[in-house]
């Protein structure tokens, strides 16, 4: 179990706050999730470019050579939970330099493939496997860089979808018509290999709050306090007042307490090294024996807090590291917020696929019928930005659910008004209108996990692989569910119907996850006392009576608290 704790090599050491820096760093961190944007996401909604030429190069169907995409995204989304576990033990930087290079190498290896099956492989498995250790560890580490900014910059950095679909999809498909799929999927995966350096920017963040500091400062001084030379001078000094008590004279000048005292504020620390000499000169033999196995005692004493001081910073990391925490499925805020997710992603399918077929069927020509496409991009990019200049303002830091919320519920009434428009200019405002709050949804659904409403910035790393794999199932399920329903109404509007359905649904499991967070609708199940203390509450239980141990009396006796907090005032001189 101790092997857990080990971490793999960091290529930028770590960087050390007190809190979140809300820049800094994270600029680059933001940019590294830029880059990764456009290479996972804004990649796999551009591979459309390549369908028409698959299906006539093997001679395909279109369902066949569309399993590539979608197998490629269940792979991404279904493995959420194994990319938390490896960003838990490996850390952001490895795991995403191991997952661009997966990207390189499946979509590299495509372009040589013979065969849709193979393709399966190359693009839907390992390529798949790829976008995974990539896109969730990025995403993850940037919120921990930003608080106050932190959706406005997510929202940002995560146009690089859109800016992929609306400039670099008609790049590489003008760069297919000129040197062929093959070669293009190569200079792909290329590009792709840039997702290796953005790795290497992921530097982890620590934080270490002043007041966990202090405490800590405050608990082990008593310790670094008894290292020190001038403590020990005074316990002698102490220990000679009391002995002149006994009616032991010296033979040279008489030296009181509040003498030393006062030497000891106002004269440094040569004055106070020769007085201390002075007077251990001038003691009888036997009372200066006494005080050398005093010192002896509490030289021990010390060694012994110390060793178990180093041997609970060494046990302390590898208990407490845990490689994914269970513990966010008994919170019932997470729960339902995972079930939003779920029912809202059946929303997100249809119009990209279908909105061409319902244009044309709506009496829109073929040709104006692509600007559906370019529209909703557009828009897109418009509702990221709006979202996280939105989220920034103070009077809504407490609302963003409610915010998220509101764009749902207006995703809902829009996805219902494609079914009723019948001409080009209603669908181009149903286009713009879902792609503006599809933006707000994309770049927020994720990182609103960190909020203290849903789990909290903390375990965001292990609810956000849950939540993924939980949305993977509505991701591989929907576009099959919305082919049957057209297929069995010849109706392109079913599949939006289906949409509506899924989203409104998603729409009550988010209004009910900060009653759940506050305890309204969820009760939290009684355990013991021992389970339910926090980790760190059971570490200073533990140290306590490490103290306790090397803290003995030489009668064996426990000394008290108030003794070990001033180890210099608690040590009885004996004769």
């Amino acid at each position: 179990m101790v092997l857990c704790g080990l971490r793999g090599p960091h290529f930028l050491g770590p960087n050390i706050y007190t809190e979140p820096p809300d820049g800094g760093w994270g600029w680059a961190v933001a940019v590294a999730f830029f880059i990764v944007e456009i290479f996972t996401y804004g990649t796999i909604k551009s591979f459309g470019i390549f369908l028409q030429v698959l299906m006539e190069e093997f001679e395909e169907s279109n369902s066949r050579v569309s399993w590539i995409v979608s197998i490629c995204v269940f792979v991404m989304t279904f493995n959420g939970p194994l990319s938390s576990v490896m960003t838990n033990r490996f850390g952001y930087q490895l795991v995403v330099m191991l997952g661009g290079l997966l990207i390189s190498s499946g979509t590299i290896a495509t372009s040589f493939t013979t065969s849709v099956n193979q393709m399966y492989i190359t693009y839907g498995l390992v390529a798949g496997l790829g976008y995974c250790l990539t896109f969730l560890p990025t995403v993850t580490i940037l919120s921990h860089y930003f608080t106050r900014r932190r959706s406005l910059v997510t929202a940002i950095a995560s146009t690089g979808e859109a800016l992929s679909m609306f400039a670099l999809a008609p790049a590489f498909s003008s760069l297919r018509d000129l040197i062929g799929w093959r070669h293009t999927m190569a200079v792909i995966g290329a590009l792709q290999g840039s997702i290796i350096i953005c790795g290497a920017l992921l530097r982890p963040i620590i934080i270490q709050p002043k007041t966990s500091q202090d405490s800590k400062s405050e608990k082990y001084s008593n310790h670094v306090e008894a290292q020190r030379p001038h403590e020990k001078h005074a316990i002698k000094d102490d220990c000679i007042v009391n002995k002149q008590n006994t009616d032991h004279e010296l033979n040279g000048d008489v030296v009181s307490y509040s003498d030393v005292k006062d030497k000891k504020v106002n004269s440094d620390q040569e004055e106070r090294t020769l007085l201390t000499e002075k007077v251990n000169s001038e003691l009888p033999p036997g009372l200066n024996k006494d005080l050398e196995g005093e010192e002896t005692r509490m030289n021990d004493v010390e060694k012994q807090v110390n060793k178990a001081n180093e041997s609970k910073n060494a046990e302390k990391p590898a208990r407490n590291f845990k490689l994914l925490d269970f513990s966010i499925l008994k919170e019932c805020s997470f729960i339902l917020y995972s079930l939003f997710g779920l029912f809202a992603t059946l929303g997100f399918f249809a119009p990209q696929l279908y909105i061409i077929e319902l244009s044309v069927s709506r009496g829109v020509e073929r040709d104006r019928a692509t600007y559906m496409l370019s529209t909703m991009a557009v828009a897109e990019i418009v509702g990221r930005f709006f979202i996280g200049w939105l989220l920034t303002q103070n009077r809504l830091q407490q609302r963003k659910l409610l915010v998220l919320l509101a764009c749902v519920i207006s995703m809902t009434v829009d996805l219902v008004g494609f079914t009723l428009v019948t001409e080009f200019y209603g669908l181009a405002v149903c286009c713009a209108v879902y792609g503006f709050f599809m933006g707000t949804l994309a770049c927020t659904h994720i990182p609103m996990l960190a909020e203290d409403d849903v789990v909290g910035l903390e375990r965001m790393s292990s609810a956000a692989g849950v939540y993924v794999f939980i949305q993977s199932f509505a991701g591989l399920a929907g576009p099959p569910l919305g082919g049957v329903l057209v297929d069995m109404t010849q109706n392109y509007g079913s599949a939006f119907y289906s949409c509506a359905a899924g989203m409104a649904v998603s729409a009550v499991f988010l209004g009910l996850v900060r009653p759940a967070k506050r305890g309204l609708l969820c009760r939290k199940r009684k355990l013991r006392l021992n389970e339910d203390m926090p980790d760190d509450a059971k570490w200073e239980s533990k140290e306590n009576a490490d103290l306790n141990k090397a803290y003995k009396a030489p009668d064996n006796t426990e000394v008290s608290s108030d003794a070990r907090e001033e180890p210099s005032k608690s040590r009885n001189c004996t004769t």
